[in-house]
């Protein structure tokens, strides 16, 4: 168990690009092929051995996220839930964490990016143990057509991080700063520094400002090999479910199968595993986790 460091993952927000699915339904409880969203941001943080985790939630989807995951004890973690009275901005989930968290570092995802690729959870343990020991903020970037829509990272030459923008309108290169973040302990302290965007929103790249502005900033750019994806629009959240299908699909192997995860960590026992795949027996999932108890 990693005991230095817990996750937060945020899952409020209104998900105004996804009406009107939304409208009845949290977008992270949507099925990105044949999981919930939630998963896929809640698998990385398991990689990563993290069993300490917080899902930043809306007051009305509290109750389903709670029938979803429970208090995690199933799966040999423990899951609490903070709730985000309006959607004020992502920085606004470090403030309302700080308790949560009590002095320790933080994995930080959005509840609606998808990332896959060659050795991520090596990559994600690097950025982990980066800020571990040298304490500051580590992000990645990804190059995107679009890099307006997000936040923008800028380098010079030897890779060093010149500055970073919030939905330029001329951007500064073409990497995205995608939504996997690890920060250290200070986190909170700095978000609640930040001011609030034209938009009304404490904006994380104001949070990533903060630490580049201290030289306290790492930004690792995922390359080839790697797939990134905010499934937050109609598009995206489709291009995922494609991707995901195709992928365990060929390989017959889950991306993001939670259960799978726990039980190769060593958190819950082959008993457990059966329990939580019997109820599920007649589906794909069901069977795939009752392959892995033959194993």
């Amino acid at each position: 168990m990693n005991s230095q460091i817990k996750a937060v993952i945020l899952a409020g927000g209104s998900g105004t690009r996804l009406y009107p699915v939304t409208q009845v339904v949290n977008k992270h409880l949507l099925p990105i092929y044949n999981k919930p969203m939630i998963y896929y941001p809640l698998s990385l943080a398991m990689l990563l051995k993290i069993r300490d985790i917080a899902l930043v939630v809306n007051p009305q989807d509290r109750e389903s996220f709670e029938k979803l995951f429970g208090d995690g004890s199933h799966l040999g973690m423990k899951i609490s839930y903070i709730i985000q009275e309006k959607p004020r901005g992502l920085a606004e989930g470090l403030i309302l964490a700080e308790k949560f968290l009590d002095g320790s570092s933080v994995f930080y995802l959005l509840g609606d990016n998808v990332v896959f690729g060659h050795n991520l959870p090596l990559v994600l343990e690097e950025a982990l143990n980066e800020v571990l020991t040298e304490g500051g903020a580590f992000c990645f970037g990804y190059a995107v057509p679009d890099p307006e829509r997000f936040g923008v990272v800028e380098f010079d030459a030897s890779g060093r991080v010149l500055s970073i923008e919030e939905k330029p309108k001329k951007p500064k290169s073409n990497y995205a700063v995608i939504g996997v973040y690890f920060f250290d302990e200070k986190a909170p302290e700095v978000a609640k520094r930040v001011k609030p965007s034209k938009r009304g929103e404490y904006e994380i790249t104001s949070v990533l400002e903060e630490y580049l502005k201290e030289g306290s900033l790492k930004v690792k750019l995922l390359g080839r090999g790697f797939a990134w994806f905010d499934a937050g629009t109609h598009d995206s959240f489709l291009e995922a479910g494609e991707f995901v299908a195709t992928i365990e699909k060929r390989t017959g192997l889950m991306i993001g199968c939670i259960e799978e995860i726990a039980y190769r960590n060593g958190w819950i026992d082959r008993e457990a595993l059966i329990k939580l795949a019997k109820p599920l027996s007649k589906t794909e999932y069901g069977k795939y986790l009752l392959k892995l108890v033959d194993e």
